[in-house]
């Protein structure tokens, strides 16, 4: 370890290594506990590819950290070597803002609650949006092409995503920041390495698209007696309202006891918590208007028993809580403790029948709590099993890997995939293997041995070593 952070320091500025604090060994969750020789934090694209180069010369596993916000185990490892963890936290820079096309070209330690600051000062919206922006950075996103609340409209990291610059393991730095929207140039190697979660290369910087913020915005909660009815709902809102919607999502009445068990404390708008509710947030230009679109949407559903009560946002404040509210509801996840959580995405039309078959199946393995809540308009469902109350989770470890594996064979069954927008990293490497197609599998691992031969790069997440 002594020798790695000498050699480290004679290509690295003063201040650039750090001894591993807590914070890069640990993830959110509190299941795994990492391990490092030290932590490079380069300030530059050149330092990172210097890093690099004495780390595969050498044959050091280093492991890419944005902000430690994954829930997959990807960015740390309890195996093998210990590694150089090569955080980007230094790398902050806009290097350039073009408000008239609506781009932006930053580097990847910028946090997205940063990104969302800088695009709004010039009357633009970086539309990825999710409840650890103020710690998630670009490259993280990136690594994994996240999702967030607002795919339904605008898509994941990934169509959000111009160009890139990246460092291969080798130490080659591949610049495709062009914001060219066509560029049929040869492979699209931005595609390659985002979502590759640190594997292929490390992201140091990237080309955004930004859209034009919406002159009016709002949002509702309504009431709904069934995920079907939920299902209705959003099909009655496409039609009506269109492109308007930036965000569709499902909220069960578990998540809201949770809420009043253990907090955070948040206000909620039903004294009655109903079973199921749909959060339905619209963005608009100057001549449209959010609320009466809601009222309209909300009459037109009572009508069709899609709805049996609501609340429509009278200011921006009440939207924020409506926010608050979702965004709070991970949280008091966390704070209950899940005996296993899922990350899944199924067919959009297949969700009621999922919803109504899962908790059928986990009946047989024993009683427990489930919250079940996500992005009704992409698909993505976030499914968390949890234990009765004055129970906890070290109760059930030995039904943890049974019920993971019932809630994602169920998936597969029904078209779905087990990994949404959190990725694979050390946690599912197995389900990818179970449930993976063996072509795709066969050309991930070929890959891999072309742009990283000597397996330094995140050795152990995605793919097997």
């Amino acid at each position: 370890m002594t020798d790695i952070a000498h050699r480290l320091s004679e290509i690295l500025p003063l201040g650039a290594l750090k001894k591993p604090a807590p914070r890069y060994l640990e993830e959110p969750r509190g299941r795994w506990q990492g391990q490092a020789a030290v932590v490079a934090a380069p300030g530059s694209t050149d330092e990172v590819a210097a890093v690099l180069r004495l780390a595969n010369d050498s044959r050091i596993p280093v492991i890419p950290f944005g902000g430690g916000t994954g829930l997959v185990g990807g960015q740390l490892t309890r195996a093998g070597p210990p590694p150089i963890i090569l955080t980007l936290e230094r790398m902050q820079r806009v290097r350039n803002f073009d408000s008239a096309a609506g781009t932006m070209v930053v580097e990847a330690g910028v946090r997205l609650s940063t990104l969302h600051a800088v695009s709004e000062a010039e009357g633009w919206i970086f539309p990825l949006t999710l409840a650890s922006q103020g710690s998630a950075q670009l490259g993280g996103l990136l690594a994994t092409n996240a999702g967030g609340v607002n795919v339904i409209r605008y898509g994941n990291a990934r169509d959000l995503t111009l160009g890139i610059e990246a460092v291969l393991a080798d130490g080659t730095v591949i610049d495709t920041l062009s914001p060219l929207r066509k560029n049929n140039t040869g492979y699209d190697l931005r595609h390659l390495l985002i979502g590759s979660e640190g594997t292929l290369g490390v992201i140091t910087a990237t080309s955004l698209r930004l859209f034009p913020e919406p002159a009016r915005t709002g949002a509702a909660l309504f009431v709904v007696p069934t995920p079907e009815a939920a299902l209705g709902l959003l099909r009655l809102a496409q039609a009506r309202i269109g492109d308007a919607i930036s965000a569709f999502e499902l909220i069960g009445r578990q998540g809201l006891l949770f809420l009043d068990e253990v907090g955070p404390k948040t206000r909620q708008p039903f004294d009655d918590r109903p079973d199921w509710m749909c959060l339905i947030d619209l963005g608009m230009g100057l001549g449209g208007n959010p609320a009466s679109a809601l009222e309209a949407l909300f009459t037109t559903a009572m009508e069709a028993n899609l709805a049996s009560d609501g609340v429509i946002a009278q200011s921006s404040a009440q939207r924020a809580a409506f926010w608050t509210l979702r965004e709070n509801i991970p949280a008091a996840n966390r704070r209950v403790g899940a005996v296993s959580a899922h990350d899944i995405s199924i067919p959009v039309a297949a969700i009621p029948r999922f919803i109504a078959e899962a908790p059928v199946r986990i009946a047989n393995i024993g009683a427990f709590r489930i919250n079940c809540f996500g992005h009704l308009g992409d698909g993505n469902l976030h499914y968390n099993v949890f234990p009765m109350p004055n129970r906890s989770r070290a109760d059930h470890k030995g039904e943890q890997e049974v019920i993971m594996r019932t809630v994602h064979d169920l998936v597969h069954q029904m078209g779905g995939a087990f990994s949404a927008e959190h990725g694979i990293g050390r946690l599912k490497m197995a389900d990818l293997e179970r449930y993976g197609d063996p072509g795709k599998l066969a050309a991930m691992r070929a890959i891999k041995a072309a742009l990283d031969p000597k397996g330094i790069l995140n050795p152990g997440a995605v793919l097997r070593g």
